[in-house]
């Protein structure tokens, strides 16, 4: 994994979000000063259950509002490559909105997992619009990536790096804060998952076999794909420290605390961000009061309402909600 460049300072005050380790815990569901969540999933066509529908690893696991803790380490991993960064530098305003694609990506995610047919197909089309626009050629040699080389938000193995990235953390996150997932429950959200990455425009034969390749394909970018340099670094403050702050003053440090935790030891190391025995006893911490806090959430809290818009609209669909159901979504 090559880096280049001065490393990321957003990690300098661990002990402060030890001090604070319900609310480090919660960040992702405290008040934003601005528009940070994607907006609500409209009702949609009754009895329509979408691409996964109740029951599906996919439901289980997008639910919850968790895995936006592992947004920062996605937008990391992704704009470690050369290309992704270059598409995102010079076509997603980073500069005045540096959470957009965040945003955007988490709206993409929640509408398909959550949305009815219609919306599903509407969200893959305004995405596909999105990325029609966005080529180009870098302007300055990266790693293994010559100046000049072509880049396409379209282009199907960008598309497939930026799935894992989405897969990967989602399952990272959700080990970490919430609880372990067996084989077959981590294989399962992939397999459920692929349909949504074939629709964004990863091949479907380029995917890999399992969960457990998935994680060597990661592993393998990490240490031999990725690259660390001036435009990826520069990017990466704003996504750890965006301005204007979207955090009381005490939990800034915490989504760069998050992203060293879960990201994998090349790129960590790479981006430069402070992993001491320290910061590794800070995220401990975090993760045992996640561990415990997170189950006992109301649901309200706990999960994203698009999970709750689809369970209402299958309900409609049906002559009653069963009493399970009733009380899984509070």
């Amino acid at each position: 994994m090559a880096t280049r460049g001065c490393g990321h300072r957003g990690v300098t005050a661990a002990s402060r979000i030890t001090r604070h380790g319900y609310d480090a815990v919660m960040w992702w569901a405290l008040p934003a000063p601005r528009d940070v969540f994607p907006p609500p999933l409209p009702p949609g066509r009754p009895g329509d259950a979408g691409l996964f529908g109740p029951g599906s690893a996919a439901w289980r696991i997008a639910r919850e509002r968790l895995l936006l803790a592992g947004g920062p380490a996605a937008l990391l991993l992704q704009v470690a490559h050369p290309l992704v960064a270059a598409g995102v530098a010079a076509h997603s305003g980073f500069v005045e909105d540096p959470l957009r694609r965040l945003r955007a990506t988490m709206g993409g995610v929640l509408t398909v997992s959550f949305g009815d047919g219609a919306q599903v197909r509407d969200a893959v089309a305004a995405v596909d619009r999105r990325h029609h626009l966005v080529q180009g050629t870098l302007d300055a040699g990266s790693g293994g990536f010559a100046a000049g080389t072509p880049y396409r938000a379209d282009d199907p193995e960008l598309a497939l790096w930026v799935f894992a990235t989405l897969i990967w953390t989602a399952v990272n996150v959700v080990e970490q804060l919430l609880e372990p997932l067996t084989a077959a429950e981590r294989n399962a959200y992939y397999r459920d998952m692929r349909e949504f990455g074939r629709l964004f425009g990863a091949p479907l034969q380029a995917m890999p076999d399992d969960y457990a390749a998935l994680d060597d394909y990661v592993d393998v970018m990490a240490r031999e794909v990725l690259v660390v340099d001036a435009r990826a670094l520069g990017l990466a403050d704003q996504i750890l420290t965006p301005q204007p702050p979207l955090l009381p003053a005490p939990l800034r440090p915490t989504p760069a605390l998050m992203a060293a935790g879960l990201l994998p030891d090349p790129v960590r190391t790479a981006y430069r961000l402070p992993w001491s025995r320290r910061e590794q006893r800070t995220f401990w911490a975090v993760r045992a009061v996640s561990r415990r806090t997170v189950p006992a959430l109301p649901p309200v809290v706990r999960f994203w309402p698009h999970y709750r818009t689809a369970v209402d609209r299958i309900a409609a669909g049906a002559s009653s909600r069963s009493p399970a159901e009733e009380q899984e979504v509070g």
